[in-house]
């Protein structure tokens, strides 16, 4: 049984992932925002790594000057101590000088190799946050491109000069226009025509009307 939902997990994955492809395959611009977004995170967090080897960097330097000044303070009191004939205080400040200078030595090493390790990350990062601009800088170019495609697709559905459509939108826009304009006269002389018969017509009444009298 579990193994039959496992198949069936992945074949609901494999589906949705063969979708997510063709959507952006059909989509680049959302594939690079996709990336983006990723690379985002990705830079985001390596941000934080680096903001956490400075502190790790600024323990290691505080623990090497602790370690390396109470060995220092260790041998003067060595010193003083084998002066005053002290052996047995010779001998526990010597121990403790020793025991103070191996951890200051190792802490000169790990802080050392903490730099190391720190200025390689910084220059990941720099190279990260570069990788970051050129990507926006390639979405820009690509809705540039897709802006320009899409208005040249508008611009020849509507100024399309194919065979099969010999009247464009603007012709058969002409042809309208054309068409009105000589609705328009035409109702115009009408109009005129009429006014003028009407004229006329007042006209040669008055003069009937003068004639009888």
């Amino acid at each position: 049984m579990a193994s039959l939902f496992k198949r069936l997990k992945d074949t609901i994955s494999a589906d949705l992932h063969n979708i997510i492809d063709e959507k952006e395959e059909k989509n680049p611009i959302a594939k690079l925002n996709q990336y983006i977004r990723e690379s985002e995170k990705e830079t985001e967090k390596v941000h934080k790594l680096i903001e956490r080897q400075y502190r790790l960097k600024e323990e290691y330097n505080r623990e090497y000057h602790q370690a390396q000044d109470m060995a220092d303070k260790r041998k003067r009191q060595a010193e003083i101590a084998q002066k005053a004939g002290e052996e047995s205080m010779v001998e526990f400040a010597n121990k403790e000088f020793e025991e103070y200078d191996r951890r200051a030595g190792r802490m000169k090493d790990m802080r050392n190799e903490m730099e190391e390790q720190l200025h390689m990350l910084e220059q990941k990062y720099e190279d990260m946050k570069h990788r970051l601009k050129d990507m926006h800088v390639k979405r820009m170019e690509l809705m540039g491109r897709e802006n320009v495609a899409r208005a040249q697709y508008r611009m020849n559905r509507v100024m399309d000069q194919d065979v099969d459509k010999p009247y464009s939108r603007f012709q058969e826009m002409d042809q309208y226009i054309q068409d009105l304009e000589q609705k328009v006269n035409r109702n115009y002389q009408r109009s005129t025509f009429d006014s003028k018969m009407a004229q006329i017509e007042r006209e040669l009444k008055e003069q009937e009307k003068v004639s009888a009298k």
